[in-house]
């Protein structure tokens, strides 16, 4: 493992990015109102990563970011480089689906146990599933050995978080430490002396498993909320728990109604927040708790790009978000190939673009701001 320097994602992205509202980085592509009715999608809805509605808006913006990388030359095939077979395989399925193309999904990690790949299918479309991000070269190769080639009528979809940046299995946990820091970061400002670092280091703990997904929705802007009522006293971990395994507490939006009955029992300053998160939640925002984004994204940043250069790698990837060069090669290999390149992320706006305020003081989207590249 070695370090390759310092670059951002827009070395080969360049601006043709969507974060989680599927709002266009680059202003020359349309935004996903004026797309909707061509997707068949109902107004002020922005569809999730695992919804067929996602894979229809997707080929949409990769055939007009086509029209303006290659005007005249249709999309043919298309690729996808992910790292969770559940979503990043089902969204790859959705866009073949929506888009009319062939092609062949890379789902990467790296794992400690001996190199291998397999092909595999996830609802009609083949992945190439391996334990080594190295295994990228291959997956090139096999997709032009099976007639598919990477090449200038086709269209390759980069996942963002835990592949370009943060490799699952490598660097990923940068990531998450970065979201719960901003979660800390976020109960502590609003608790102010009744904070109890313990008490929520360990609800967040116990709630954020694949146990309570049913009720948190697995969505970090639910548990960070759930994490500051527990904090100021409403209600008791171990109760809750015990409703939520009973089935009397059923989902969030059940929680956050009974938070707002009994809202007059909030501390003065959080009865605003309360306020304001549940308005967002019945008007259907999936990510209604900003002041948690705004510190996630400035938790993240914070990460990328702050070590020094001569730092060892195996301190690049403890303590920094790095890119990943076997990404990054491919990519740029594609690139210079002539196929257009088109990176997503699921990680809300909000955590991966600067405020105003923030913006003013020179910060960049995640996807152009500058960290070290680490890889094989």
């Amino acid at each position: 493992m070695q370090s390759y320097g310092r670059s951002s994602l827009y070395e080969f992205l360049g601006d043709f990015v969507v974060y989680r509202n599927l709002a266009p980085v680059d202003a020359r592509l349309p935004a996903l109102a004026d797309l909707a009715p061509r997707a068949g999608l109902p107004p002020n809805v922005i569809p999730r990563k695992s919804q067929p509605e996602y894979g229809a808006v997707m080929a949409l913006l990769l055939q007009e970011a086509q029209a303006l990388h290659a005007p005249g030359r249709p999309i043919e095939r298309l690729f996808f480089v992910g790292d969770t077979r559940l979503n990043d395989g089902t969204a790859f399925a959705a866009i073949g689906r929506a888009g009319g193309w062939p092609g062949l999904g890379f789902i990467g990690a790296d794992r400690p146990a001996p190199p291998q790949t397999e092909i595999v299918d996830q609802q009609g479309a083949a992945l190439f599933v391996a334990n080594r991000w190295t295994a990228l070269a291959d997956f090139d190769r096999y997709a032009a050995a099976q007639g598919l080639p990477i090449d200038e009528r086709s269209a390759v979809v980069v996942d963002i978080d835990k592949t370009a940046l943060g490799a699952r299995g490598r660097n990923d946990h940068t990531i998450d430490e970065a979201r719960v820091e901003a979660v800390r970061r976020t109960v502590g400002s609003l608790l102010g002396r009744s904070y109890d670092p313990e008490r929520f280091q360990s609800a967040y703990d116990r709630l954020n498993q694949p146990e309570f997904h049913r009720f948190t929705a697995d969505n970090q802007d639910y548990l960070a909320y759930i994490c500051l009522v527990l904090g100021d006293g409403l209600f008791d971990l171990e109760p809750l728990v015990a409703r939520v395994q009973r089935g009397e507490m059923a989902s969030f939006e059940q929680f956050i109604a009974d938070v707002d009955g009994r809202a007059a029992q909030l501390s003065a300053g959080l009865r605003p927040i309360h306020a304001q998160i549940f308005a967002l939640v019945r008007q259907g925002d999936p990510t209604p708790f900003k002041a948690f984004r705004i510190n996630e994204y400035q938790t993240t940043v914070a990460k990328m790009g702050c070590l020094d250069d001569d730092a060892p790698v195996e301190r690049l990837l403890r303590d920094e978000l790095v890119i990943t060069q076997e990404v990054r090669a491919a990519s740029l290999m594609w690139r210079e190939r002539g196929a257009l390149l088109f990176g997503l992320s699921d990680k809300p706006d909000e955590a991966s673009t600067p405020s105003a305020e923030w913006a003013a003081r020179g910060y960049q989207p995640i996807h152009r701001t500058e960290t070290h590249i680490v890889g094989m």
